[in-house]
């Protein structure tokens, strides 16, 4: 019985490419999940293991994060629009060349940094006894992140370390917050959404202002900031995945004068650091079994 070839297509899915504008002191940010695929003339490739006409899905990845740079993105239509002409050059066997992108929305909070749009998840925690109530109120999921006055340097080494150290880099984290406050059980008074909403200011207003030569520093800086600014408040936690971005080598690319000076990027996932601290007011109450119900770092 014969059988043939149908409908077939190849690509890279989900290259997540980060444009960081650098024209002046405020910086921009574009923050793309862009995935790209071939359809054609690809028989040879699937029936006899011929690669001739293949163009690899690394070299489309790559032209992903080198369009970013050479045409940037004003759109992300432009930008798919650019890219898909571009791989349709470079593979011609290919009948038509399909580019999608997705864009994660920022919000600036400073001249070089920013909170993805939509803010954090609010979180609350009531831990109700006998004559004693504990309130942990919080926010997760919050993502933030900075272009630059960020470093990572004089740190310990071995013969497995490979990390180079670096003056300036992205920093970027997706934190978790919980703060506790003090006298929960007899105070009916407190406006819950008024404290949420300094809390988060502060934090981002933190995070924004502070030099970081580490995440510990500037979870501290954040932790600090939060007791300072609400004293009813006895401590707070603070979880910080370490979200990596790598600067991308242009090196390999055969384009005369195409560089990265710290514009394009690749963003990672996993695996991350994950930076925890405590921040506590001295002579704060005791916090009894308030933290057991939340999971995570206690």
């Amino acid at each position: 019985m014969a059988h043939r070839l149908g409908r077939n297509q190849y690509g890279k899915a989900e290259t997540r490419v980060v444009r960081i504008v650098r024209d002046s002191d405020r910086h921009d940010i574009r923050d793309l999940n862009v995935s790209t695929s071939l359809r054609g003339d690809f028989a040879d490739a699937h029936i006899r293991g011929d690669q001739a006409q293949v163009l690899p899905t690394d070299t489309q990845k790559n032209t992903a994060f080198a369009y970013a740079k050479l045409h940037g993105v004003d759109s992300i239509e432009s930008y798919a629009i650019a890219l898909g002409q571009r791989l349709l050059e470079a593979c011609p066997a290919a009948t038509s060349a399909q580019v999608s992108v997705e864009e994660y929305a920022w919000d600036r909070i400073g001249d070089h940094s920013f909170v993805r749009r939509g803010g954090g998840v609010r979180t609350a925690v009531v831990t109700s006894g006998r004559g004693r109530r504990h309130v942990l109120s919080g926010v997760k999921d919050l993502v933030l992140l900075n272009s630059t006055d960020s470093e990572f340097k004089g740190f310990l080494t071995d013969e497995f370390t490979t990390l180079p150290e670096t003056d300036d880099r992205i920093l970027a984290t997706s934190l978790v917050a919980t703060w506790r406050h003090t006298g929960a059980d007899s105070r009916t008074d407190v406006d819950w959404n008024a404290s949420y909403d300094a809390a988060v200011a502060t934090l981002l207003g933190a995070f924004a202002g502070t030099y970081s030569r580490a995440l510990q520093e500037t979870l501290f800086a954040m932790g600090d900031a939060l007791l300072e600014a609400q004293p009813e408040l006895a401590e707070v936690r603070l979880s910080a995945p370490n979200r990596h971005h790598h600067l991308v080598d242009f090196s390999g690319f055969r384009v005369d004068g195409l560089t990265n000076d710290g514009e394009v990027f690749v963003a990672t996932d996993r695996p991350y650091g994950l930076i925890e601290a405590e921040v506590t007011r001295d002579g704060a109450p005791p916090a009894g079994d308030a933290w057991l119900a939340v999971p995570g770092f206690c």
